[in-house]
């Protein structure tokens, strides 16, 4: 067993990192632990032509905002690593890199016993920084595809030359999605895309990026009463997981229109409702479900910003009204791999929470850790760096630092 720490703080990706950095600015002594050998987070995880879906500019991590000469740039994969490296040696973050968390349990005396690949810890306070993407999430009808066909998560992508010839399924039109659905294409790949419910957006609104209107809405809209970017405002738990929208920071930060893929010869499917026997069954609701998917940013997120440009009395351009698109796919609702010549799938279907190590009973129906602004129900245990913690920014390097500094100070005054 080893010496009592004040504070432990479980991952060192870009949530450990924030708290680590308040952690020293309220003075509470703490160690990171993380389970892989060199920092830079999740991102590792990533394909190689990955980069980030949100500009420069909103790398905001406590103590180091982006001062590179490409605020509006969106960060390739590798320098984004190396970003975080930065950082962490910056703001001297004390990591122990290498160390893998098994198990967190109540302590007798109080505090907490951390099992690791390195022995027990003793802490008094305990921070989960291990973020939402911990995972992948593969729908249970995977197992019904027959065994010829090459299998990948998103999660264990890296590039075209990784699939056999032949036609390529992806189910799911998230940020991932879209991604690696254009750079298939671009590679000449036929194929077959699997529509979710994620909203398209535009890349720019009223003459600036998506992320440049959510981060002034996080920050400063609840004093204009703006609150729908917090996590009150959420009509359901369910909903702290629901797909960002559908842009992407490649070629230099686009919109992507399912439509657009499909007339340059993606073949577009509803929802994947069943596999059988190398036939595939999709949902029949293909224009509804695009018509959803292009209208919600309109319906949800446009009221938002031009009532937060009217509250702020910012001077913006007019909006450009949506785009009228009613190009429709004519592909059947059912699909034989072997007849498509499809010889792999990409379940490019997101990722769910894994609090396995967590021997507490705190944890919702969604594993998620019941808590007030990531203060959870058991004493002396936190969370940062999930999605919809206090809010939209709560899971993105924008907004992970306002709830990390107050999680800091709460540890700081107990």
């Amino acid at each position: 067993m080893g010496p009592m720490q004040d504070t432990l703080v479980i991952g060192a990706g870009q949530a450990g990192l924030a708290t680590s950095y308040w952690l020293d600015r309220t003075g509470v002594e703490h160690q990171l632990l993380d389970r892989r050998v060199a920092l830079g987070g999740a991102w590792q995880d990533r394909w190689d032509a990955f980069c980030l879906n949100t500009p420069n500019f909103s790398l905001t991590l406590p103590g180091m905002p982006y001062e590179g000469p490409a605020p509006e740039a969106f960060m390739p994969r590798n320098d984004l690593i190396e970003y975080f490296r930065r950082y962490a040696e910056t703001i001297g973050a004390p990591v122990r890199t290498g160390t893998d968390v098994r198990r967190i349990a109540a302590a007798e005396d109080g505090g907490f016993n951390v099992e690791t690949s390195r022995g027990v810890w003793r802490a008094r306070h305990v921070v989960l920084a291990t973020g939402g993407y911990q995972k992948p999430k593969i729908p249970a009808l995977s197992a019904q595809f027959p065994g010829r066909i090459l299998q990948l998560h998103t999660d264990s992508y890296r590039n075209p030359e990784q699939l056999p010839d032949g036609a390529v399924l992806i189910v799911g039109t998230g940020q991932s999605g879209g991604q690696i659905a254009e750079e298939l294409l671009a590679v000449g790949r036929e194929i077959h895309l699997a529509v979710s419910a994620c909203p398209e957006a535009p890349r720019r609104y009223r003459g600036q990026d998506l992320l440049f209107w959510m981060m002034q809405l996080a920050e400063h809209g609840p004093k204009y009463g703006l609150n729908g970017l917090t996590v009150g405002q959420l009509p359901s738990p369910a909903a702290r997981f629901m797909c960002n929208p559908l842009v992407s920071g490649a070629d230099g930060g686009h919109d992507i229109h399912l439509r657009d893929l499909g007339r340059q010869g993606v073949r577009l499917h509803g929802h994947l409702e069943a596999a059988d026997d190398g036939e595939l069954t999709f949902s029949d609701d293909l224009p509804e479900r695009l018509g959803v998917v292009e209208r919600t940013f309109y319906q949800r997120m446009r009221p938002m910003f031009d009532a937060y440009i009217a509250a702020a009395g910012m001077t913006a351009p007019e909006a450009e009204p949506p785009r009228k698109d009613d190009w429709l796919p004519a592909e059947p609702a059912r699909l034989n791999l072997e007849a498509a010549n499809i010889t792999s799938v990409i379940w490019a279907t997101g990722y769910r929470l894994d609090f396995g190590i967590l021997d507490i009973p705190v944890l919702d129906e969604w594993n998620y850790p019941r808590h007030l602004r990531g203060v959870t129900e058991h004493p002396g245990l936190y969370a940062v760096g999930l999605p919809w913690l206090t809010g939209h920014g709560s899971s993105i390097v924008a907004g992970v630092g306002r709830d990390a500094k107050y999680i800091a100070e709460h540890i700081a005054a107990s």
